[in-house]
């Protein structure tokens, strides 16, 4: 992976991903923030509740990631997964959530210290108890779906895909 791809990865804050629509067959592109393996996976996630993107992404496991941010942009081939063990999912979510709140403007302190506790309850193996309950509840309605990098990236030779 060449290096500015993984400072690209690593520096921003959101991808395009296209894939092929469930039932049209049609091709449809969204933007989402995201969070990095640093390897070769990255992990999607949004706001809590069904997403038409999430079935897409079951149906047709094929998808094509492009950076949008950065001096060049990339395309690369991956394959979806989406990801619904909730002990599988609850780290990803998590670290989606912990490169969300980077965001400028975000109270950090006071989100971090709630997203440490709620590790801490994970790492000790405690029940989702009292307010980790409202949590569990949030976590589990969320998206998650993991983007395998499958091919070579390419520079991107023509326009950024617009979101449909």
């Amino acid at each position: 992976m060449p290096d500015d791809l993984r400072r690209i990865l690593d520096l921003s804050f959101v991808l395009r991903t296209t894939m092929t629509r469930r039932r049209s067959g049609g091709k449809r592109t969204i933007e989402t923030t995201y969070t990095w393996d640093g390897s070769s996976c990255v992990y999607l996630s949004g706001y809590p509740g069904p997403r038409d993107w999430v079935a897409n992404m079951g149906a047709h496991s094929e998808v094509v990631v492009t950076t949008v941010e950065g001096d060049r942009n990339y395309v690369i081939t991956a394959t979806a997964r989406v990801l619904k063990d909730r002990n599988e999912r609850v780290e990803h979510l998590l670290a989606f959530i912990d490169r969300w709140a980077e965001r400028p403007g975000f109270p950090r302190k006071r989100f971090r210290f709630l997203l440490g506790a709620i590790r801490l309850n994970r790492r000790l193996r405690l029940p989702w108890w009292g307010p980790f309950f409202l949590v569990r509840r949030i976590l589990d309605q969320m998206p998650c779906v993991e983007l395998r990098l499958t091919g070579e990236p390419q520079p991107l030779e023509k326009e950024l895909p617009e979101p449909s």
